[in-house]
């Protein structure tokens, strides 16, 4: 598995934790920066980076943070097939696996702790997605991705 990860000057020092982790566990991890919190960053530009390598097959899945989670959320989310859920519990990690087959973690820095993070991090990695009827509900929001893409004209 391939996972790039990305945060803003907020989330930097979470972000080296979980770089750690997940090297740990062997992931093969792609990191989009920055590389450090001293100075003030974008979180659009991080967010963008990392989504568009899960959105166009790069990577396998991405972890995001940012002061509050809510920007890479946002961010993340404006792109094809991304489903990016801001999770700061293990149960909504597990749940946004299990169900929503998220592609991309979101955490606070400023919001979770550095164990908590950890712990969730650890269960949406360990988590399967479902499939079932979770899967026609999946399908029914790649529809919506394509319906607005042939009214726009924008498949980028």
């Amino acid at each position: 598995m391939i996972i790039a990860i990305g945060s803003d000057h907020a989330g930097a020092d979470l972000k080296r934790e979980l770089a750690a982790l997940l090297e740990s566990r062997g992931v093969a991890l792609i990191d989009a920066g920055p590389d450090g919190s001293s100075s003030s960053v974008d979180y659009p530009d991080y967010g963008g980076k990392v989504s568009l390598m899960v959105s166009g097959g790069k990577a396998d899945r991405g972890v995001l943070i940012c002061g509050t989670g809510i920007g890479m959320s946002i961010v993340a989310n404006k792109f094809p097939g991304i489903r990016a859920a801001l999770c700061s519990e293990p149960l909504s990690a597990r749940l946004s696996r299990q169900h929503n087959d998220s592609n991309i973690l979101v955490l606070g820095g400023r919001m979770i702790g550095p164990v908590m993070a950890r712990e969730v991090l650890e269960v949406w990695l360990d988590t399967a997605f479902e499939g079932g009827r979770h899967a026609g509900r999946l399908m029914k929001i790649t529809n919506i991705e394509e319906n607005i893409e042939k009214k726009t004209g924008n498949n980028s």
